[in-house]
């Protein structure tokens, strides 16, 4: 028997209706004390192809034993209230009960995105201090237990490796078995929605910057989605977008918790899996990026999924939506989720009877937009630079606090209550909407993934003379990364060798055996 086959239900501690600002874990408590044998998790109907692990369904009270095991062996392996801890998982239960059990226990989470290798994990590793970081045994073949520890190896902060999954490497301990031992160690927590829950990481012009959040700003970020996409709550979810960021968890985990329902996981996209999965689940809604949101819709897969009323797509490229496809389906709403790397979001569910995208306008935003005493999720605004400025409870003004020049004056200037995106912006004076026409100069977006142009350069520069390595523009993903050199199989090497990230790697494909891109 595995752990996921137990169907034992916890105790369900008591939850303090006086605290005004929740955490996640308290969201999540106070389903649990509602309806503890509700179905809450569900995994990706591939799992076990993509990870070697088997597929699980967890009811609200198996998962809290499960958050709370995994919660007991982060305290009884000397990890610290405040102490960072980095996670790299794909999207499947195991994602979810990590964060919830580190939360628990007052630990700090750093998502790694799957893409990240040696190079990146083992930069974030130090410039976070993390003490521990959790990943599974493999992934599409590629054994993550190993980049772990390698990683881990060259980090001066990492004390200890956590790993879900068979045929873990010596020295990594095992989370599944932590979870059959289901120890009840624990230790007294307040839980306070300002206290520091997150740090992901974002590149702008200015380079490589980590972003802290507390718990509210998280809540903050999964309001806007939920409430301007009228989520019901006790709402069964699927979600199709990767969690390792800002936008991935307030869009899975956050929602999830607000509604107090359902979360079924699907990762990575298979359409074939993805049908069959979506109706035996009766999912009302489907959150995922928006153009594959968008292409679904124009191939009539609305119509194949009749329990589905409500779709959250979300857009790592802004400035696409005003010239994208309209909505075709009249049974199912589509919500417009703008991101803006890890500053901040905003939402705009499309209420045209043409299916096209609502106009966004300055000044403060409600969630849900225009309703009479909606909640102010933020505010809009055109920075003096003419690019787009983001204030409010989800925005992290502190992380993107520009560097202070030197004065000339000895009155400092005043602090910036925003964050400038760095999306080139205007207002239509016809209309009264805010155009985002460009994205950050200099910053590339590939497959969701961030690169700054002079550090494609820089890399061109090391693999020798006549090696380039570019960004082309891509309709769909916003880049798309090209590579040449005078021998790319041995540029691929190298950048493996050099532990970067595949979508380096790949750009120096041979294409029709001739080794130009």
């Amino acid at each position: 028997m595995t752990w996921s086959d137990r169907s034992d239900a916890t105790d369900v501690e008591p939850v303090n209706q006086s605290i005004t600002s929740p955490t996640l874990d308290t969201l999540f408590k106070r389903t649990l004390a509602r309806q503890p044998e509700a179905l809450a998790l569900v995994d990706p109907l591939n799992k076990q192809r993509v990870t070697g692990q088997t597929r699980k369904r967890l009811t609200y009270a198996q998962a809290d034993r499960a958050i709370s095991a995994i919660a007991a062996h982060f305290v009884e392996i000397g990890l610290p209230a405040n102490t960072v801890i980095a996670v790299q998982l794909p999207g499947t239960i195991e994602f979810v009960l990590t964060v919830l059990a580190a939360h628990r226990v007052g630990l700090v989470v750093v998502p790694l995105p799957l893409l990240w290798r040696q190079a990146e994990l083992t930069s974030v590793l130090n410039r976070t201090a993390a003490r521990a970081i959790v990943t599974c045994s493999r992934i599409d073949g590629i054994s993550y237990a190993d980049l772990a520890m390698n990683a881990a190896a060259e980090a001066f902060s990492i004390r200890h490796v956590c790993g879900f999954g068979t045929d873990l490497p010596e020295g990594m301990s095992s989370l599944d078995q932590a979870i059959l031992e289901d120890s009840r160690t624990s230790r007294p927590m307040i839980q306070d929605g300002r206290k520091p829950a997150l740090i992901s990481f974002d590149v702008t012009s200015d380079g490589f910057r980590p972003v802290p959040r507390a718990h509210f700003s998280l809540i903050a970020g999964g309001l806007a989605m939920s409430l301007e996409s009228d989520l019901a709550q006790g709402a069964t979810i699927m979600s199709a977008f990767a969690p390792m960021s800002f936008a991935g968890i307030c869009s899975s985990l956050v929602t999830w918790l607000l509604s107090g329902g359902t979360l079924v996981m699907h990762h990575p996209f298979d359409e074939d899996a993805f049908e069959a999965q979506f109706n035996d689940h009766a999912c009302d809604t489907l959150i995922a990026p928006a153009q594959l949101a968008l292409r679904l819709d124009e191939r009539g897969l609305s119509e194949r999924l009749p329990s589905l009323r409500n779709v959250i797509g979300l857009w790592r490229m802004p400035e696409q939506v005003a010239s994208s496809a309209h909505w075709i389906s009249r049974r199912v709403t589509m919500t417009d989720v703008y991101l803006f790397g890890e500053a901040g979001l905003f939402g705009a569910r499309r209420t045209g009877e043409d299916g096209s995208p609502a106009p966004i306008k300055p000044g403060p935003h409600s969630a849900p937009r225009e309703a009479p005493s909606a909640s102010i999720a933020g505010e809009v605004l055109l920075t003096p630079k003419g690019t787009l400025g983001l204030r409010g409870p989800m925005v992290p003004v502190a992380a993107y606090a520009p560097s202070s020049p030197p004065a000339e004056s000895l009155i400092a200037p005043a602090p910036r209550d925003y964050v400038d995106t760095e999306y080139a912006a205007r207002l239509d004076r016809t209309t009264g909407a805010i155009n985002i026409t460009a994205p950050p100069s200099g910053v590339m977006t590939v497959g969701g993934y961030r690169f700054l142009a002079e550090e494609l350069q820089e890399w061109s520069r090391r693999l020798g003379q006549g090696a380039l390595l570019t960004a082309l523009p891509d309709r769909l993903s916003g880049h798309r990364l090209a590579g040449r050199a005078q021998d790319n199989a041995r540029a691929r090497d190298a950048l493996t060798e050099l532990g970067l990230n595949p979508l380096m790697v790949e750009a120096f494909r041979d294409r029709s055996g001739t080794g130009m891109p």
